[in-house]
């Protein structure tokens, strides 16, 4: 897949083209992508997906530091090409393009700058300023151009419309499972390892402490976890906690990221590491004393590998 910053493109013939932020790329996007490269292939143009960096909202936001999305923009590079999107546009998004219409947007860019020749766009998909842009917009551009357009439905779940606002909050509500079958793969959380207090130690079971990378990724709601963990192309078998510690720490502080990695005794310290989400086990809880809370380490790890299997 190439990858381009900015509309400074040439050499294309006839890109079938798609736009949208495409947060998590999930089942729903799955759907609009995989009829992208139909179409391409059926044309002979080449598929094209045109997406925004940074995110809109995070720019637009008064509270930035409180967005949280599903996938970074390397994250989302991966997914996109192993969906076989040839060509990647990634407009730098700024206060001053917010002001762009849909029918400039469209005029400007999409036709003029990429020569789009054929759109694909979601069920409910809206663009340009303050997302006023729809596909009535996009029909009037259409007749006014020639350019020719497809609305492609979205994938229905029990919620409604696969969306990346309800993988959200499955995720936050601690419905991991429900998440992953409506990404179409596994939620990851790439990070750091950094020192903690070393408790876990003490308990039998050593953590490595995560720092994510991506401030803005979103982590998954409080609880222990089974999940598999990649070091250094390794991929390893462990137990998660996301919360606060409340047995050890009796004022709440700063949520953290622990993993206990199963038959794994390595320094890894200031490795990155990346976090593959299989299963939620419980919710987090307050044990009367160290010796419950190791107790019931154990009994999760008992779990955490049966669960993920013990080959």
């Amino acid at each position: 897949m190439k990858v381009y910053s900015g509309l400074e493109i040439k050499g294309l013939r006839s890109p079938v083209v798609t736009m949208g932020i495409f947060d998590g790329v999930h089942l729903g996007h799955k759907a609009l992508l995989s009829r992208l490269v139909s179409v391409a292939r059926e044309t002979g143009g080449e598929p094209m997906v045109l997406t925004f960096y940074p995110h809109p909202r995070i720019v637009l936001s008064r509270t930035p530091s409180r967005l949280f999305y599903l996938s970074t923009l390397d994250e989302k590079k991966e997914l996109l090409e192993s969906y076989g999107i040839e060509h990647l546009v990634i407009i730098g998004f700024d206060r001053s393009f917010s002001n762009i219409t849909a029918s400039e947007f469209l005029e400007d860019v999409l036709i003029g700058k990429l020569h789009a020749g054929y759109l694909l766009a979601g069920h409910n998909h809206h663009f340009g300023r303050r997302g006023k842009g729809d596909m009535r917009t996009i029909e009037e551009c259409a007749a006014s151009t020639g350019m020719r357009f497809e609305r492609v439905e979205g994938v229905r779940s029990a919620e409604g419309y696969i969306s990346s606002t309800l993988i959200r909050e499955a995720l936050l509500d601690g419905r991991l499972e429900r998440a992953n079958e409506m990404l179409g793969y596994c939620y990851h959380l790439k990070g750091t390892v950094v020192g903690g207090r070393k408790l876990g130690k003490q308990l039998g079971f050593p953590t490595a402490n995560i720092d994510p990378i991506d401030s803005h990724k979103l982590i998954p709601g409080t609880g222990v976890y089974a999940v598999e963990a990649i070091v250094e192309g390794r991929a390893l078998r462990g137990m998660l906690s996301i919360g606060y510690n409340p047995t050890v720490n009796k004022t709440p502080g700063k949520r953290s990221i622990e993993v206990h990695l199963f038959d794994f005794n390595e320094d890894i310290y200031g490795r990155e590491i990346r976090i593959i989400f299989r299963f939620r086990m419980r919710d987090e809880k307050l044990f009367p004393g160290v010796e419950a809370l190791a107790g019931q380490m154990a009994l999760d790890k008992e779990q955490a590998l049966s669960l993920l299997g013990k080959q």
